[in-house]
Order: structure tokens, then C-alpha cells, then sequence
């Protein structure tokens, strides 16, 4: 199995590009949901006995498993994963996008708002330096997914 995590910032497309692939018929997981993460020292981070689960447990049949999360100790697991895939997107796209969103709350108070907008950055920087592609999701999402299955095929 080909393992390939999709990161970025609130906003980039990451949740719509999942549903883009499952609608296509591959395996997806969103971290955001299913008990993946667990709060250490007021931070959310990954569960590192669920996503060693979910990692372990993906057959090797050469099929694609697409994980999608942005966490600070991703780090750890990256020697798992045959690619890490960055969603990335102007700021004044994301603030657009945290703004009309219906599916996620996150990021439409001024604190949440400001606090991505540091991550972009400080955090989105980091990512960049792992990520074995970039796609800049300002193209609409069924292009993000045909660019992404072209790469990690």
C-alpha cells in the first residue's frame, strides 16, 4: 500500500480533496475525526498508538491510502509514509475560505482567524521542507486530486 499524508494550514482544501478521492473510489482518513488526536500540555496532538495502528494495518497490495492531518509530531511518522503531500493557498484565499465555510467552525473568531494566519508563517514553512509536492489549491479541487494522483502513481 501507498501511504500519502495530506497536510497544510485551515483552509487549504485538505477535507475537500479527501472527498474528492473517496468519492473516486480510494481509501481515505481524516485524523479530525475518529479519536486521532489526544491533548498533551494544552496541545492536540496525533495518538501515536492510533496512527501506529492505521499505518500497520494497511495491506501492502499496492492500492493508495490517502491520511489527512496537520499536527506538530506528523514529524514522527513521516519514515512511514512514501509521500507527504502540502495543500497550500494565498492568506487572503484562506481567510476567505475560513469565513464561508459551513463544515468546520475553526478558524471564523479573530483568535482562530490570527492563529492560522501565524501558522502560515511559522508552521507552513516546516511542512514545505518535508513535503514531496506542493499543490496550491486556488484550482478547483478535482484538479488538486488529478495532480495528486499523478504524482504518487
Amino acid at each position: 500500500m501507498t501511504r500519502v499524508l495530506i497536510t497544510g494550514m485551515s483552509g487549504t482544501g485538505k477535507s475537500a480533496l479527501l472527498n474528492e478521492l473517496a468519492a473516486r473510489g480510494y481509501r481515505v482518513v481524516d485524523t479530525d475525526h475518529g479519536d486521532y488526536y489526544e491533548t498533551v500540555d494544552g496541545e492536540s496532538l496525533w495518538r501515536a498508538d492510533r496512527i501506529d495502528a492505521l499505518l500497520a494495518t494497511a495491506p501492502d497490495n499496492g492500492d493508495l491510502l490517502f491520511i489527512q492531518g496537520t499536527t506538530r509530531n506528523q514529524v514522527d511518522f513521516y519514515p512511514r509514509f512514501d509521500h507527504i503531500i502540502l495543500l497550500s493557498a494565498p492568506a487572503e484565499v484562506l481567510v476567505e475560505r475560513l469565513r464561508t465555510r459551513t463544515s468546520n467552525p475553526y478558524g471564523k473568531n479573530p483568535e482562530e482567524l490570527a492563529e492560522v494566519l501565524d501558522y502560515l508563517e511559522t508552521v507552513e514553512p516546516l511542512l514545505r521542507e518535508d513535503a514531496t509536492m506542493e499543490v496550491v489549491t486556488t484550482m478547483p479541487v478535482a484538479q488538486v486530486a488529478d495532480a495528486v494522483l499523478d504524482h504518487v502513481r
